[in-house]
């Protein structure tokens, strides 16, 4: 299957990788009917749901390594109801899990403040020009090296760890997780702690 064509698919509807493979697959690659297949499913509906208020959760807390590594976070649903329910607690313990093995710095790109960004820019840079690249493909290999960047740092850029395929990201996660539950998830904060760690 295209990648384009999930990944067009993904951002129409908000669905994980898996799903829009599978839609396009069971539609002969047909976009319009991949969507409605998709919203059929309730896989869909997180675009949908993303705008609404989420102010409900619970708090996950994770301890691992006999005590020397934690984590603490807080992620929102829209009812008190839900928060109480097996399927988000058990998402947000894989989440707690994911922050702890891998140890994101933020929620999603767009918190990566810009001087960040600059100073990997210019790191890249110097590399190149070390290894003699011409500079017409600069721009190109640093906008790549910034996506894997992105999805060393950003928790919803990160591939799920449990995920055998090593395509779905904890965003993927969070969409599926709406579109089983129905209602709008967020992840709203969250801290790391490692022993001795500054």
């Amino acid at each position: 299957m295209e990648m384009k064509l999930i990944a067009t698919l993904r951002e129409i509807t908000g669905a994980g990788i898996s799903d829009c493979n599978r839609a396009l697959k069971e539609t002969g690659s047909n976009m319009d009917k991949s969507v409605r297949w998709l919203r059929e499913k309730g896989i869909a509906s997180a675009v949908k749901k993303a705008g609404r208020s989420a102010k409900q959760g619970v708090v996950q807390a994770y301890i691992h390594s006999g005590g020397t590594l934690g984590v603490l976070v807080e992620i929102n649903c829209e009812t008190d109801f839900v928060a109480k329910t097996d399927n988000f607690k058990d998402l947000a313990k894989e989440i707690s899990m994911q922050i702890a093995a891998m140890s994101p710095f933020y929620i999603n790109r767009e918190q990566v403040p810009e001087n960040v960004l600059e100073s990997e820019r210019k790191i890249y840079s110097a590399h190149l020009k070390e290894e003699g690249k011409p500079g017409k493909v600069w721009d190109k290999i640093i906008e790549g090296k910034i996506e894997k960047f992105y999805q060393q740092i950003c928790l919803y850029d990160q591939i799920y760890m449990k995920d055998a395929s090593g395509k779905q990201t904890i965003k993927d996660l969070i969409n599926e997780a709406i579109g089983k539950i129905g209602e709008n998830i967020i992840i709203k904060r969250f801290v790391r702690f490692k022993l001795g760690e500054e």
